[in-house]
């Protein structure tokens, strides 16, 4: 192969490599922007979901359960001013944050308890009823 037609695959193999770590640095950014959340199985009957939103006022989160996909939503709106007699400073910080998660099959929605606390978006979900486990008698 000449200099020319070495040159030229180097360029494409560059090009290639470049253009796969866009779609990466962007995905970064997005996921780095998404509430942590912890998912956890509490017995055989209920389970905890815990979103970290901090900076979030209650007013501002909402949940919403469709098609078996629990979603919570939130505005996050920060700003923080210092007035000084020599300079003035306005940091803002305004964005919707969704996450959402697929819910195991015969949850009760009517049980479903979330609390705001702390930052911190706490989601208990319980089984119906019908699908807990049960003790059998042995006669």
């Amino acid at each position: 192969m000449d200099a020319t037609k070495k040159g030229i695959g180097k360029n494409l193999e560059e090009k290639i490599e470049h253009d796969l770590d866009v779609p990466k640095e962007t995905f970064a950014n997005v996921a780095s922007h998404l509430p942590f959340a912890n998912l956890a199985k509490k017995g055989n009957d209920t389970f905890v979901i815990e979103v970290d939103l901090p900076g979030v006022s209650k007013d501002d989160i909402e949940l919403i359960v469709e098609d078996n996909i629990l979603t919570v939503k939130a505005a996050r709106k920060m700003k923080k001013e210092v007035k000084k007699d020599d300079y003035y400073l306005c940091e803002s910080n305004f964005g919707i944050i969704s996450r959402s998660f697929v819910l195991p099959e015969g949850i009760d929605l009517e049980k479903v308890d979330a609390k705001y606390e702390n930052g911190k978006l706490i989601i208990t979900l319980e089984k119906e009823e019908s699908r807990k486990a049960k003790k059998l008698s042995i006669k």
